[in-house]
């Protein structure tokens, strides 16, 4: 367990502690959650922890995965748990904004079909001893999704105060990147899925 793996497992760890966060029950505590207006648009307290533990999360991806490659710190554990921590911790915020009512069912539904596909794909390909890296249009639509999730949270400050559903076009952008990355790894593992029909 390296320090590349802890961070890994850390972001896991914070996963549920963002549910906490966000589905605690407050009112029935008799605890109020403060909000802030700026000009006509606000934003709560529990947003901008969330926010803030958000953020953690995404700079461990980043720290881990630099860590793992210039420290020779690469691992079977770290290759199996760190995309899974990925996907877990976006995942699970976009379905609690689905769940809340702040971005569209559709959009969640299409990202998650998405990741299971291409998991599918990846794990088929496995079998045979192939590795399928990670594709440009892949990392654009984890950074889409990354984006996404922090201007919701700041309820689509400061493009809120102009009048522009930025919020709204990242999490569609995310979608359609999330549909032809998607797309791309079938494509690219064609042959190998068709060889035994």
């Amino acid at each position: 367990m390296n320090l590349a793996n802890k961070l890994t497992v850390f972001r896991i760890i914070l996963i549920p502690v963002i549910l906490l966060i966000e589905l605690f029950p407050y009112s029935q505590f008799g605890i109020s959650i403060p909000y802030y207006t700026i000009d006509h648009v606000s934003i709560s307290l529990k947003s901008i922890i969330v926010l803030i533990v958000f953020i953690i999360a995404s700079l461990t991806d980043f720290v881990d995965g630099y860590l793992a490659r210039s420290r020779n710190m690469v691992t079977t554990f770290g290759k199996f748990l760190d995309p899974i921590a990925d996907k877990l911790l976006v995942n699970t915020l976009f379905i609690l904004f689905a769940y809340q009512g702040v971005v569209p069912v559709v959009a969640v539904i299409v990202m998650i079909w998405r990741d299971t596909i291409v998991d599918a794909v990846r794990m088929l390909l496995s079998q045979k001893g192939m590795v399928m890296a990670a594709g440009y249009l892949g990392k654009v639509k984890t950074v889409a999704q990354m984006l996404a999730i922090i201007f919701v949270l700041l309820n689509n400050l400061p493009f809120e105060l102009f009048g522009v559903p930025f919020s709204s076009i990242l999490v569609w952008f995310a979608t359609i990147m999330s549909l032809l990355s998607g797309a791309s790894y079938v494509i690219q593992a064609r042959s190998y899925l068709t060889e035994s029909m």
